[in-house]
């Protein structure tokens, strides 16, 4: 039987739809609170008709099993300025109660051979459809900037190489991969300086932000 790929992506693309708007929201209100957010950036995609196929014939996955063997038809990525921010998204995400953690892979602590690193997260979410709720599973990335920089230039040299690297190239990505997380442990170390800089810098570069903020909310409740 011929799967109707239009319909069969909706689900997902509602689930990237809502889960950007959520992280995204969350991160306003850390802002709104004046605390650090650990969320600096939120993207998402559903993948292409010819990635689903493509992996489907690389993992072997039988079509009846796709819903359930590709966990991440759905994706997300979250970006973040400390690796510390990292393991508090974990914590947040384990928290909410609109969604279910079912698998984790944690390739900080354990990087990949490559020098990949990032953390996973396989998550369950409800769509609310005309047929009633459907539970989908999509997948979570949560990595560092300097983390996502090395990702993502690995990523498109895979195109290229089709993951076959020359030595040399394979090297120097190793190599970089060690230098992105040593620029992360730095900058660790120095957070919580930078974090009151960037305060700092906000408040001194945009101080009528917030006047305007607390006399339009003083105007509202005023009508």
């Amino acid at each position: 039987m011929q799967r109707n790929w239009k319909i069969f992506l909706l689900p997902y693309e509602q689930a990237v739809a809502e889960l950007k708007i959520k992280l995204r929201t969350l991160r306003t209100e850390f802002i709104e609170q004046g605390t650090h957010s650990p969320i600096e950036y939120v993207t998402g995609r559903v993948k292409s008709v010819d990635s689903i196929k493509e992996k489907m014939h690389r993992r072997y996955i039988a079509d009846e099993l796709l819903e359930q063997d590709m966990q991440d038809i759905a994706g997300l990525r979250i970006q973040c300025q400390f690796v510390e921010d990292i393991y508090q998204v974990v914590d947040l995400l384990h928290d909410r109660t609109d969604l279910a953690v079912v698998e984790e892979r944690d390739y900080i602590s354990n990087s990949k051979k490559s020098g990949y690193r990032s953390y996973h997260m396989v998550i369950k979410y409800p769509i609310q459809l005309t047929s009633g709720v459907k539970e989908i599973l999509a997948e979570i990335q949560i990595r560092t900037l300097a983390m996502n920089f090395w990702a993502t230039v690995e990523h498109s040299l895979n195109y290229k190489y089709q993951g076959d690297f020359p030595q040399d190239i394979n090297s120097r990505l190793k190599r970089a991969a060690e230098a992105s997380f040593m620029l992360d442990e730095e900058m660790s170390k120095i957070r919580e300086e930078i974090q009151d800089a960037q305060k700092y810098f906000t408040d001194q570069k945009f101080p009528s932000l917030q006047a305007n903020k607390e006399e339009s909310d003083a105007s509202l409740d005023s009508k």
